[in-house]
């Protein structure tokens, strides 16, 4: 079993991204056997394919290496790295090109969304995204990714691919790639902003009090946690008390992600009690949870060459995987190599 996953290397990580995607890695992680791997990556060449800060995209990319480092991705266990450094993604990229057609991209609803009605507008790099992320998992010939609802359409574009590709190159019994399967990940948590609780956690708040980010202190999170928008009526006994009561929800839903709970648990502890009792509680236990997190995050961000040694030592591994996948690749297509 090899699973493969990749991340948007954004900075300023906050509650919503750990408790919503790498707390899942973690545990994806710790899940494995012997002979069994993850590869972790940061997905900054998906990042050019949108407008973008190049100063901006360096510092993400060490924020989200530094924050799954301080998560628990254990770099011993697990391999982890950024794209830029395994040339090998960008190859396979245009290798599988031959094989993609026009009509399957066309197709993809992430690229209708994202490039709206200003299509001939959008880069080369937004249209064939979905090609690299086939490349992405077919070469380290992934047996699983786990895949959200957004990204089920591209894991299957990305199996089209490699049957495709099979098929016209190679024998039945000696195919180039493995077809990976999905894996839909537990249920995350859908963290809300502490603001209002009709829209996500999110960096681009402009107010830094509607997110906890992993980099705050413990004075921080209790300000904020205490701070956070609710309503006057107590806690109910049961979630249907919830309807209509988004920001009350939110924080139950924060306390029952925290403790591997639900909402139901949550209130039947705590159905009947005012804010003033639910918000302090909810705190510390955020306090302790991130608390360990928030100092091993700027101990790695303070020291750039452990930071540098990861990442690189990650792709070194990355390569050594990728190198006779790609070997293979150019053999099946009949390119001469030196």
């Amino acid at each position: 079993m090899r699973v493969v996953s990749g991340i948007q290397p954004t900075g300023n990580l906050h509650l919503g991204n750990y408790l919503g995607a790498i707390r899942n890695w973690v545990r994806m992680q710790d899940g494995m056997g012997d002979g069994e791997q993850c590869l972790f990556f940061l997905a900054d060449l998906h990042a050019i394919s949108m407008p973008h800060d190049p100063a901006e995209l360096k510092k993400g990319t060490l924020e989200m290496a530094a924050a799954l480092v301080a998560c628990g991705i254990d770099p011993s266990r697990s391999v982890l790295f950024n794209q830029a450094q395994v040339p090998q993604h960008a190859e396979l990229q245009w290798l599988l090109g031959g094989t993609a057609r026009m009509g399957w991209l066309n197709r993809m609803t992430q690229w209708k969304d994202k490039a709206g009605k200003n299509r001939e507008g959008q880069s080369v790099a937004l249209f064939t995204y979905p090609v690299l992320q086939a490349a992405d998992v077919l070469l380290y010939q992934a047996t699983h990714v786990p895949v959200g609802e957004d990204q089920k359409q591209h894991l299957e574009l990305a199996r089209d691919i490699a049957q495709k590709f099979n098929n016209d190159f190679a024998s039945e019994d000696a195919p180039v790639f493995t077809l990976p399967d999905p894996i839909v990940p537990p249920q995350a948590a859908r963290i809300m902003s502490l603001r209002n609780g009709a829209a996500k956690m999110s960096k681009s708040d402009p107010s830094d009090m509607s997110r906890i980010n992993l980099s705050d202190d413990a004075d921080e999170v209790m300000k904020k946690v205490k701070k956070a928008k609710t309503d006057p009526e107590p806690l109910p006994s049961e979630e249907k008390g919830l309807e209509d009561r988004p920001e009350a929800l939110n924080l139950v839903t924060i306390y029952a992600a925290l403790t591997d709970g639900n909402v139901e648990g949550v209130l039947k502890d705590f159905g009947g009690e005012g804010f003033g009792k639910f918000k302090p509680v909810l705190g510390e236990l955020l306090v302790e949870t991130l608390r360990p997190i928030s100092a091993r995050f700027i101990e790695l961000l303070e020291d750039r060459e452990a930071l540098d040694a990861i990442l690189a030592r990650g792709a070194s591994q990355a390569r050594e995987i990728a190198v006779p996948t790609l070997a293979k690749t150019y053999e099946a297509l009949g390119l001469v190599r030196g």
